[in-house]
């Protein structure tokens, strides 16, 4: 499974739910609406996830809200608590070219430009400005922009992604 989002709150007494997408959907909206079911899972590392038809999705301020078939009230929506939102990989579009799903760069090595390894993608940030690449490496940690200036190349199938950034930054 690939987790796309995570429920933030119901949204209103009809069993709709606010959802917290991970990354920018507006460009995609129209395929997060084509997908047959979402998955429902309180663990995304488990295996416990649970199939939901969606009736309708629309864009709300920075977030989604979303009617998904069986959740009829707000009880049942509230029952949803804070649950991640995710869909097998074959239900993905493909990305286009420079583009990736944020599951495909966590636990990529990340190396700058001298060969010198920085750590593993631990996470991804969204931050209005630009994503950040948050970089573990034992106890040491790196946010780094994902902008061009410093994402020099992304190889997902080589599991690494090179970076103009020095080891002491």
């Amino acid at each position: 499974m690939v987790v796309l989002g995570r429920i933030v709150a119901p949204f209103g007494v009809q069993g709709w739910i606010k959802l917290f997408p991970l990354g920018d959907v507006t460009d995609d909206l129209a395929a997060w609406r084509e997908m047959p079911a979402w998955w429902l899972t309180s663990d995304p590392d488990g295996t416990e996830w649970q199939r939901y038809e969606l009736d309708v999705l629309k864009l709300h301020g920075k977030g989604l809200v979303a009617k998904l078939r069986g959740v009829d009230d707000r009880t049942a929506a509230e029952a949803l608590g804070r649950s991640y939102v995710g869909a097998p990989r074959e239900a993905l579009p493909a990305p286009r070219d420079g583009e990736y799903y944020w599951a495909d760069l966590i636990g990529l090595e990340v190396v700058n430009a001298l060969g010198v390894k920085l750590g593993t993608v631990a996470e991804l940030i969204e931050t209005g400005a630009n994503d950040v690449l948050v970089v573990r490496e034992g106890k040491t940690e790196r946010l780094l922009p994902f902008i061009a200036q410093v994402v020099r190349e992304v190889d997902v199938p080589a599991g690494v992604i090179r970076v103009e950034w020095e080891a002491d930054w």
